[in-house]
């Protein structure tokens, strides 16, 4: 925020560009900033002052989300799971997925969203800013939660699957809220998974429940021969 004090005029260019990008995009542009929160407390992804937040929530290292609880014990080898999620923010909200295995509590989480503070985001509507793609603050709680779709995966194509997606972890630098944002990002993974995909200009829950009704609300995913 040093920087917004330094150059008032900074903030009311950002945010003036961020106006006419959402004007000329519409409501359908999708971001990783957090929709204002249905308990009214505010909350933000991406920034350094929610850093000691979320190291907390993910120290805590045991979710209480009631789809995250052990599968069976007859099923303690697999299945394998991607989950497309949507949370609520101070804005249009944020697309991420968890993965992992059902018979275990950890939960790995991947989203693409802009790293630091306010001016990034503003100006990542006109420009292209530094990306971050692990958990933000909210990531982890149920309560900010907004849309879901889960599909399950056999232990190989599992391997595959979240190899990919920590090969896009590494290959995606930038965040634009027009174009590489957090729904394309939670996209390529789909499509990657042989599942239909929605245009990614859409709001995080409208994305994920378009996500699930373009592929029937399939449970289970198997990769075509080759793929990985």
């Amino acid at each position: 925020m040093g920087v917004i004090r330094k150059y008032p005029g900074l903030k009311l260019l950002a945010k003036a560009a961020m106006l006419a990008a959402f004007v000329g995009l519409g409501a359908g542009i999708s971001d990783a900033q957090p929709l204002v929160a249905r308990t009214d407390q505010p909350q933000r992804d991406a920034l350094p002052s929610s850093a000691t937040k979320h190291a907390a929530s993910m120290a805590a290292a045991t979710p209480s989300i009631s789809d995250v609880k052990p599968a069976r014990r007859a099923a303690a080898t697999g299945p394998y799971y991607v989950d497309f999620r949507a949370r609520t923010a101070a804005t249009y909200g944020h697309a991420f997925v968890w993965y992992g295995k059902t018979s275990e509590k950890k939960v790995e989480v991947a989203g693409l969203a802009p790293a630091g503070d306010e001016v990034p985001y503003l100006l990542g509507h006109i420009m292209f800013v530094p990306s971050e793609t692990g958990a933000t603050y909210g990531d982890l709680d149920e309560q900010y939660l907004t849309a879901s779709y889960r599909v399950y995966l056999s232990e190989a194509d599992a391997k595959k699957v979240f190899a990919y997606i920590k090969r896009q972890q590494e290959s995606s630098p930038l965040w634009n809220a027009a174009t590489t944002n957090c729904t394309a990002f939670i996209g390529r993974i789909a499509t990657f998974m042989g599942l239909n995909a929605p245009f990614h200009l859409l709001k995080p829950e409208e994305y994920v429940n378009k996500l699930r009704d373009l592929n029937g609300g399939r449970k289970t995913v198997q990769l075509e021969p080759g793929r990985g």
